[in-house]
């Protein structure tokens, strides 16, 4: 049975209920698949990667460092991503995944301008989401949870951007043939943003934003944890 490669780039924050698991099991739970056919390779401990064609598709998690960090894990990553980029075999980054792909391929990514975003938020689809083999079947406006402090401000040559929003240009890009990033969490659940949301409500206030309004305004985001579902389908 084919498996999934899960590289883990970090852990969710400290404080999250030990019951509700860590990103792996976040996205295995919203792709529909047991967590027996992800393989995961915390490379933020040190593991090194394996070669991605034994695998079905790649997929690269969020994490809580910092990209420009360049910490020597993630350059390592980096370079594994930018030889494995012409496989063959699909490629999602979520947040920091997104990020490290687009630097990896030749981006730009730093702190966002406008702080940090957080909660869920609206979502909108660029024209060239419609042609699309992972976006083609999204509408045309999503709900999705976020929560990044960096963001991809200059795309590397030849990619396109899928999605956006009024706040986050670049929310999700294709690099390359079936190399997609994403700067939202498709696998978040409601609840595991609202603990987020809890955890970093200190901060929030300090920069100047409401985190009792952001809780309250958290909602389902289905559309966006689709994607998860179809990318792990995509054929070979």
């Amino acid at each position: 049975m084919s498996r999934l490669l899960f590289i883990k780039t970090g852990y969710v924050i400290p404080g999250i209920p030990a019951e509700l698991g860590d990103f792996e099991h976040w996205t295995a739970a919203a792709a529909g698949l047991p967590l027996e056919r992800c393989h995961v390779v915390p490379v933020i401990d040190g593991e090194r990667l394996p070669v991605a064609r034994d695998y079905s598709g790649v997929v690269i998690s969020g994490s809580a460092a910092m990209v420009t960090s360049r910490e020597p894990w993630s350059e390592y990553t980096a370079d594994w991503l930018r030889e494995t980029v012409e496989s063959g075999v699909p490629m999602l980054g979520i947040c920091y995944g997104h990020q490290l792909l687009a630097q990896a391929l030749g981006g730009r990514v730093d702190y966002h301008p406008g702080g940090r975003e957080m909660g869920t938020t609206w979502i909108h689809t660029a024209p060239a989401a419609q042609q699309d083999e992972l976006f083609a079947a999204m509408p045309s406006r999503f709900p999705a949870q976020v929560t990044h402090m960096q963001s991809v401000l200059g795309l590397p040559r030849g990619a396109e951007v899928l999605a956006w929003s009024s706040f986050e240009a670049h929310h999700a890009v294709r690099f390359a043939s079936r190399v997609w990033g994403l700067q939202f969490h498709p696998e978040f659940t409601p609840l595991g943003m609202w603990h987020y949301l809890r955890l970093r409500s200190e901060a929030l206030r300090r920069e100047g934003q409401d985190p009792e309004a952001l809780m309250a305004a958290v909602q389902s985001t289905d559309a966006a944890s689709a994607l998860l579902r179809r990318f792990v389908t995509l054929e070979r």
